[in-house]
């Protein structure tokens, strides 16, 4: 697609309302795609959230909601970047709360005028001597209007969402619940109207068999696992709330010497801020006074509070421990952190990974399957049986069938693992930038590390000089000259080095930039080229092979120095080598994955520094676009590769890996590249990130199988398959408290990844 083409497209996410099952959401999502102008749209059942990609000129957002409401649900105004980021999730938080409010309302309706039905219906089978008492005259008639209101109050949303999908020629759960209780209800009305033409059977009132208690208690059990539900789901999409949370609704403004509180979407970039000890820094900055130490644990889950001074910068949303600081907005509403930081997350978890369109592919023919199989059960039992009482059992099974069966378990499978997956990543410092990301980090066998600012610090420090014919600071000023356009990581340790020494390097002229090799400029009418041993090569230039092998076989990596053709001297530049480098290359070996260095630094410096750290395959001497080639030829040979890189030459490769994985401290053209972004820069997070992966698709698999054998148990169970041998014949009711169980235990099991924590 043309750049054109994107500027024209706007992607929102649209908070839905009023979904209560896989079906549902299948509705939403066929009717956003439907809209003319939209390219893609993915619904969310579990985040009960709408993620639309749509053209600017062929559709806007009145559009997308009308498209909602045709489907008799509703929706939020679209999550758009706006500042004020905690008064945009209140306004959802606010309409999932009343959801459940009105749950609980209705629960509490259908309970209250469900309880007599089910005692006058079952009491005597649990005190025989209350049975005078039930069977007064007339207690069918009071059955009859106590379940007709629990249907008509309580169980109304069920009747119409089941209408609605009618009108559309589809089914969802709403359908199964309305035919299943409609059927016993209408059954019993029939026998109260015309009692001489009842069969006789029923085991509490002998003279007529009538089943008011089974369609209130259904719509009870049934409001009473959708209350349950609700609850869970929110407990699950705690991740986006409390970083929500994490942002001040104020901050302390200085200006013309005078002190004031400002709400945070009144704040601009450039505005001075005080922080005391204690306080949550509310947006990102620059350090202009104070000293004092930040706990930034909730956004990169590094537990170790940061020394922050003036000239560093300061994140929205951490919390300021021991000392006043006064900084420098640089950064505000959606461009802070912790704004794109919810934005990844709630786009990771809106996306769906490949597992979750196979369930969805399922639970779309689910529903018509079961209406089949509940048609066949009837018909089953009343033509092929000479039971009786077959009316009874036809009218039972087929109305259990339609309540036990449960579409609802299969939808949430996948998205709630995913939900709270990608939420318990983002506390540990671990983005996730898609559903996809996080699936696939499990099967990855290579992990291929960048060296430079990635398994070292970045700041390569200048710490030997041969210098040939030139003093070391002409030396140090002729180099410093050529690399002053340059923004690599050597360039820059020169730089740093001269600078250090009082040095004035003179403007370059005629600059070149040479990936992997160096640069060439003209100084002071000189030709000056500062590079590697492969630039010296490939230009005709003589070096002192044995002064570079030295310096490799201490670990140092050699820079060249030629003026007019001629060599002039030598660099050697050291990297410190990362804290836990060592422990996260252990980690990644236990967990049984092949570790690999990929640099373009020299093989020698490269092979020391990999020895140091415990890596046994070294791949050197690599330009910036081979390396995306190396990736694509692991890939061929059967591996999945995970990529770490932090710059701006590893960006190819971490976009050709099958997950990228770039450092938070790194370029934005890396991030953007990347499928993970590891927040705080510690690389243990590489480990972590996929030992979470494993953990989430294991979490995935386990709510599937569990969603799959339920529905091959239940549905043969409830259809009366096994009476005939052990007599068993599941009651509508227990099979409506079955069904709403199932989709709690599937979302119970999810939110165990919330206590998810990465092995030592």
């Amino acid at each position: 697609m043309s750049d054109a083409s994107n500027l024209e497209l706007k992607r929102i996410e649209l908070p839905l309302t009023g979904m209560h099952c896989a079906g549902c959401a299948n509705r939403v999502e066929k009717a956003l795609s439907s809209v003319p102008g939209v390219t893609r749209a993915s619904v969310n059942f579990a985040t009960s959230r709408a993620s639309v990609v749509f053209s600017r000129k062929k559709a806007v957002v009145n559009d997308l909601r009308e498209a909602v409401r045709r489907e008799g649900y509703d929706s939020l105004p679209p999550d758009v970047d706006s500042a004020s980021a905690p008064d945009t999730m209140n306004a959802e938080e606010k309409a999932r709360w009343d959801e459940e409010r009105k749950l609980r309302r209705r629960l509490i309706i259908a309970a209250v005028l469900t309880a007599p039905v089910v005692i006058i219906s079952m009491g005597s089978h649990f005190i025989p001597k209350l049975e005078p008492y039930l069977n007064f005259p007339g207690w069918e008639w009071v059955e009859m209007i106590l379940t007709t209101t629990v249907l008509v109050v309580a169980g109304r949303d069920f009747f119409v969402g089941a209408w609605i999908s009618a009108k559309h020629f589809s089914a969802d759960m709403n359908t199964l619940v309305a035919l299943g209780t409609l059927s016993a209800w209408a059954y019993s009305v029939a026998v109260t109207l015309m009692p001489h033409g009842a069969e006789p059977g029923h085991e509490m009132h002998e003279g007529r068999a009538v089943y008011f208690e089974a369609a209130a208690t259904i719509i009870t059990l049934i409001l009473a696992g959708r209350l349950l539900e609700a609850g869970a789901r929110r407990k699950a999409s705690g991740a986006i709330r409390a970083l929500a949370e994490l942002q001040p609704r104020n901050a302390r403004v200085e200006k013309d010497g005078k002190e004031f509180d400002l709400p945070i979407g009144q704040l601009a970039v450039g505005d001075r801020v005080w922080v005391r000890p204690g306080d949550k820094i509310p947006v990102d900055g620059e350090v202009t006074d104070g000293i004092s130490t930040v706990d930034e644990s909730m956004l990169t889950g590094e537990s170790v509070p940061a020394s922050k001074r003036a000239g560093d910068t300061v994140i929205g949303g951490t919390v300021n421990l021991t000392g006043a600081l006064r900084f420098t907005i640089t950064k505000t509403g959606k461009d802070t952190a912790l704004r794109q930081i919810m934005r990844a997350v709630q786009e990771a978890q809106a996306d769906k990974p490949h597992i979750q369109r196979l369930a969805d592919q399922v639970a779309s023919w689910f529903v018509p399957a079961v209406l089949v199989i509940a048609v066949l059960t009837f018909c089953a039992w009343f033509f092929l049986s000479h039971d009786p009482h077959r009316i009874r059992i036809a009218l039972t099974t087929a109305v259990s069938v339609l309540i036990i069966a449960c579409p609802c378990a299969l939808g949430l499978a996948t998205p709630t693992a995913i939900m709270v997956g990608t939420g318990r990543g983002a506390r540990l410092g671990i983005l996730f930038r898609s559903a996809q990301s996080l699936e696939t980090a499990h099967k990855i066998t290579n992990v291929v590390f960048d060296k430079t600012g990635t398994l070292t610090e970045g700041r390569p420090s200048v710490t030997q000089i041969r210098a040939d014919g030139v003093s070391e600071n002409e030396l140090l000023r002729l180099a410093a000259s050529a690399e002053f356009g340059s923004e690599h990581r050597l360039g820059a340790a020169i730089l740093r080095e001269s600078g250090s020494r009082g040095l004035e390097p003179s403007r370059p002229k005629d600059f070149h930039s040479i990936g992997g090799y160096g640069v060439i400029a003209t100084v002071d009418g000189k030709l000056v080229a500062v590079g590697s041993e492969r630039l010296m090569r490939e230009t005709g230039i003589a070096i002192d092979e044995g002064a570079a092998q030295e310096a490799e076989e201490r670990g140092l990596t050699p820079v060249f120095v030629a003026v007019e053709g001629t060599t002039a001297g030598m660099f050697g530049l050291a990297d410190t080598i990362k804290d836990n480098s060592k422990e996260t290359v252990a980690k990644l070996k236990h967990l049984g994955l092949q570790v690999t260095m990929l640099t373009g630094d020299n093989y020698t410096a490269s092979r020391v520094v990999a020895s140091q750290i415990g890596i046994d395959n070294v791949v050197a001497e690599v330009l910036p676009d081979a390396k995306s080639k190396m990736i694509s030829g692991w890939k061929t040979g059967g591996n999945v590769v995970g990529m770490v890189g932090d710059g701006i030459n590893d960006a190819p490769a971490l976009a050709e890996a099958d997950v990228g994985i770039a450092m938070g401290q790194g370029t934005d053209i890396a991030m953007e590249a990347a499928d993970v972004v590891l927040i705080s820069g510690d690389l243990m997070g590489v480990a972590n990130a996929i030992e979470l992966s494993r953990a989430t698709v294991r979490n995935i698999r386990q709510n599937l199988v569990f969603a799959f054998l339920y529905n091959a148990l239940s549905i043969p169970l409830a259809a009366g398959l096994f009476h005939p041998f052990t007599g068993w014949l599941l009651s509508p009711m227990v099979a409506s408290g079955a069904m709403a169980l199932s989709s709690l235990s599937v979302l119970l099991n999810a939110l165990r990844l919330r206590n998810f924590k990465p092995s030592s």
